[in-house]
Order: C-alpha cells, then sequence, then structure tokens
C-alpha cells in the first residue's frame, strides 16, 4: 500500500474510532472521589480532614484562632469553637471562598448563658458569629500563613485548598472541631 493511501487510512480509522466513543488512549481517567461526608479538624493538630463514610479521602494542615484549646466563649476571644457544626453555605469572600459554619448551635448558647449567669463573661459580652472555613484571599500568604494561629476563630487553608473543599463539599455537611 502506498504511504499516502495508508495515511488516509490511519486517518480514517481515526475519525471512525473518535466519532464512536472509543478510546484512542489507553490511560484511564482519574477516579472522581467519592461524596465527602464529614469534615473533621484537629485544632491541637492543626489539621482538616475530608471523609466519605469511614474513609478518610484528603487531609490538610490548617491555621485557627491564637485563643488556645477549649470551647469559643464569645466574641473576640479569638478560639476557634469545638463542637458539632454543618457547612451552611459557601460565600465568596475577601479570603476567596467561606465555608459557614452553624456557629453559635444550641450547645453554644447554653454554655455562654451559662457562664454569663455565672459572671463569667462581662455583661456585654456577645457570642459572636461568622465562623467558618476559608482560605486567605491574598496568594501571597498561602502556605506562609500556617506558620501561626492568626484567625478570629475560623479555620484557614491555602487558596487552591479551600477552593478544592468548596467542590468537595456540600452545604449541610457535618463539621466536627475537636481540641
Amino acid at each position: 500500500m502506498r504511504p499516502t493511501r495508508l495515511f488516509s487510512v490511519l486517518l480514517l480509522l481515526t475519525c471512525v474510532a473518535l466519532a464512536s466513543g472509543a478510546r484512542v488512549s489507553s490511560a484511564d481517567p482519574p477516579a472522581k472521589p467519592p461524596p465527602i461526608t464529614r469534615v473533621w479538624i484537629s485544632k491541637s493538630a492543626h489539621e482538616l480532614k475530608l471523609f466519605a463514610g469511614d474513609q478518610e479521602i484528603k487531609s490538610y494542615k490548617v491555621a485557627i484562632g491564637p485563643g488556645g484549646p477549649g470551647p469559643k466563649w464569645r466574641e473576640g476571644d479569638k478560639v476557634t469553637p469545638v463542637g458539632h457544626y454543618h457547612i451552611t453555605m459557601h460565600q465568596p469572600s475577601q479570603f476567596k471562598i467561606f465555608l459557614r459554619l452553624d456557629y453559635p448551635t444550641a450547645a453554644d448558647w447554653v454554655r455562654f448563658n451559662d457562664a454569663k449567669k455565672k459572671g463569667e463573661l462581662p455583661d456585654k459580652a456577645t457570642i459572636g458569629g461568622d465562623i467558618g472555613i476559608h482560605g486567605t484571599g491574598n496568594p501571597a500568604w498561602d502556605g506562609v500563613h500556617k506558620q501561626t494561629d492568626w484567625t478570629w476563630g475560623c479555620v484557614a487553608l491555602d487558596n487552591d485548598e479551600i477552593a478544592e473543599i468548596a467542590s468537595m463539599v456540600k452545604d449541610g455537611t457535618p463539621v466536627d472541631i475537636e481540641d
């Protein structure tokens, strides 16, 4: 067979294969990760893990608030809360993406009101809100920001990491934060 005719036959076969949906490459596409069912955060380990059932899918190093261990007592204490929360919404923000949590929960309100009744908090103290998982907003901070705890109680990751997490978790996903 002449080279030009051989080329034409190969070109025709390739077009037929592509049109029929056959794959020309032998490489399999990357497997889609299973749906994320839970986010777990360890304040002491500075770690966020994504789970699908009992299977750990991915983990990330995070920055948290510098207020120390234990529960968040009031607005401005810079403590990352501990407890069981849920992602309520995905929002664009100055920190790239903000995954808002449902803090304060009923348990947080009980603790806050009890502390006020006992005089452990100032009369004008408020419980706060706007707690979430977010990026840095400033790409120059990516990586560097994790060398210290700097948030007002949120959990912070690099911008590409929060974008990845936001694409994998849905509103309503449970978030457990532990010391």
